[in-house]
């Protein structure tokens, strides 16, 4: 008779850092491309990439806000110092 192994439980990491990872991304890669004077097409993308990752980097705020909230009830052993 085989052991039944435990429910592999998913990873609820902080995502915040993440949103800000990728601001910063295409915040250096616009300033690369302005410095280098690459194609205006790139910066405009760059720009665009910036400005859509400010809602998202908002949601994440709300999502992990809510983080220690979810924590607590899947499990009740959990706490957040």
């Amino acid at each position: 008779m085989t052991e039944r192994k435990p429910p592999v439980e998913p990873l609820d990491p902080p995502m915040v850092p993440f949103a800000l990872a990728g601001l910063a991304g295409f915040a250096i890669a616009a300033l690369i491309v302005w410095l280098a004077d690459g194609p205006d097409r790139w910066l405009e993308i760059c720009i665009a990439g910036f400005l859509v990752g400010i809602p998202g980097l908002i949601t994440m705020i709300v999502h992990d806000r809510h983080r220690k909230r979810r924590r607590s009830i899947t499990h009740a052993e959990f706490t957040v110092n």
